[in-house]
C-alpha cells in the first residue's frame, strides 16, 4: 500500500482527532441503550467498541457520528462540543457494513461526491480522488461500477470514499461483517496500516474479538450501555477485569467452587485451583470462578509430580484447528474442558483417552462466583448476531 502522508490530519492543535464523551445516555422507551458512558478517545488512536448485539456499542458510534443524539450528557469531537451539530457538519466520516455505493456511478464517482458538495475546485477533487484511490489500491478500477466490484473491492471504495474528505475522526460500524474470512483477514491487516499511516481516530466497532484484538490500540468491551473495560489487547486478553471480560474476549474454561480455608485458590468438586498470587477481596467460604485460556491446559497420560493444579478426565472430542490442535475432555458429567495445544507440540491423544489435565499458578483467574457463564467448565463466547 502506498504512502500518502499529506492525506494525513496535520495541526499543531493536539486536541484534532479527540473524542470525549461525557455521561452520555442513551434511551428508547423504557429501554437504555447507552448508561452514563464516560470516554476518551485519543487523537489518531485506534479503538474498538466490543461486544455483543444491544450492548450499545453502535448507538455509541451513531451518536459520535450525529444519526442519534443523546438525552443526557456531551460529547465533544476535536475538543469542541458536537451537541446540535448535525452529522456533515461535524468532522467525522462514517463507514457502514453495507457500503451504501451509488450504484449507478462509477468508483471514482462515487469517491468524488463528498468532495463535489463541497465545491471542491475540478483539479484538487481529481488529485485527491486519484490519492484515496491509490491509498485502497483501486485506481485501476476507477471507471467500473459497483457491481462489476467484489465485496472486498466495494468495501475499500467506501474506505476511499471516506478517506477522500480528510476527517479527523473515521467511524467504522463493523464495516468486514459482510466479507469471507480470508479477505477479513486481509482487511484488518490493510485497515490498521492505512490507519497508521494516515495519523487519523478510527473508532471501530464490532463484536468480532479477533478482529478487535488484531488491530485496536485499545479495546473497550461493553455490557449493557456501560463500559465493563477499557485497555490494549495484552490486558484485555490476559488481565480480564470481570469474568464477563474473561468469557467474551478469547476461549475460556471456568471452574466455579468456593475459597479455599488458606485464601489461597479455589475449591471445586473436582480440583483446587490455585493462583499464583494470593487472592484479593475474596474471603475464605466464598463463592468464586476460577477460570484458566485452553492454551494453558497440558494433557498427558501420566500424572504430573508437584502440580496441585490438576484433574482427570476423558478425551470426548479432538479437532484440527490447522497450527492448533484442540482436545475436549470430560472431568464429570457437568463439566469439560477445553485445551488447545500447538500442533508439533501435542500429545498423541483419541476419543476415550484416559489423562490428566493440567496448568501452572500463573494461568489461573479468579472472579467473584454468578458474573459470567452460567456453568463450570469450557463455556463459549457469548452468543452475537452480526
Amino acid at each position: 500500500m502506498t504512502r500518502f502522508a499529506d492525506a494525513a490530519v496535520t495541526t499543531d492543535s493536539p486536541e484534532v482527532g479527540a473524542v470525549a464523551l461525557r455521561g452520555v445516555t442513551k434511551r428508547y422507551a423504557e429501554h437504555t441503550a447507552v448508561d452514563s458512558l464516560d470516554l476518551d478517545i485519543r487523537p489518531g488512536e485506534f479503538i474498538s467498541l466490543l461486544g455483543p448485539s444491544g450492548c450499545g456499542k453502535t448507538t455509541t458510534l451513531r451518536m459520535i457520528a450525529g444519526f442519534e443524539h443523546p438525552d443526557e450528557g456531551d460529547i465533544l469531537i476535536s475538543g469542541r462540543s458536537v451537541l446540535g451539530t448535525p452529522p456533515y457538519r461535524r468532522d467525522v466520516n462514517t463507514v457502514f457494513q453495507a457500503y451504501a455505493l451509488f450504484p449507478h456511478m462509477t468508483v471514482a464517482e462515487n469517491v468524488a461526491y463528498g468532495l463535489q458538495q463541497k465545491r471542491v475546485p475540478k483539479p484538487e477533487l481529481r488529485e485527491r480522488v486519484a490519492a484515496a484511490l491509490d491509498m485502497v489500491r483501486m485506481r485501476g478500477f476507477a471507471d467500473r461500477k459497483p457491481t462489476q466490484l467484489s465485496g472486498g473491492q466495494q468495501q475499500r471504495v467506501a474506505l476511499a470514499r471516506a478517506l477522500v474528505n480528510r476527517p479527523a475522526v473515521l467511524l467504522l460500524d463493523e464495516p468486514l461483517g459482510a466479507l469471507d474470512r480470508q479477505l477479513r483477514e486481509e482487511m484488518q491487516l490493510e485497515l490498521k496500516l492505512l490507519q497508521s499511516q494516515l495519523g487519523i481516530t478510527f473508532v471501530f466497532v464490532t463484536h468480532d474479538q479477533d478482529e478487535a484484538l488484531s488491530m485496536s490500540d485499545r479495546i473497550a468491551v461493553m455490557r449493557d450501555g456501560r463500559i465493563e473495560q477499557l485497555a490494549d489487547a495484552d490486558t484485555i486478553y490476559a488481565k480480564p477485569a470481570s469474568a464477563y471480560v474473561a468469557a467474551f474476549v478469547g476461549q475460556q474454561n471456568f471452574f466455579d467452587g468456593v475459597v479455599s480455608p488458606d485464601g489461597a485458590g479455589v475449591d471445586t468438586e473436582r480440583a483446587l485451583l490455585r493462583p499464583a498470587t494470593p487472592l484479593t477481596g475474596l474471603a475464605a467460604g466464598e463463592a468464586a470462578r476460577a477460570a484458566v485460556r485452553p492454551e494453558f491446559i497440558e494433557l498427558s497420560v501420566d500424572r504430573p509430580e508437584g502440580n496441585v493444579n490438576v484433574a482427570a478426565g476423558d478425551v470426548i472430542g479432538v479437532s484440527h484447528l490447522g497450527e492448533m490442535l484442540q482436545f475436549l475432555v470430560q472431568l464429570d458429567e457437568r463439566t469439560a474442558v477445553l485445551s488447545r495445544r500447538p500442533t508439533p507440540d501435542a500429545p498423541s491423544l483419541a476419543v476415550g483417552d484416559r489423562v490428566w489435565a493440567s496448568w501452572r499458578a500463573d494461568a489461573v483467574q479468579v472472579f467473584p462466583a454468578g458474573d459470567a457463564a452460567a456453568r463450570s467448565g469450557y463455556v463459549p463466547p457469548p452468543t452475537v448476531q452480526p
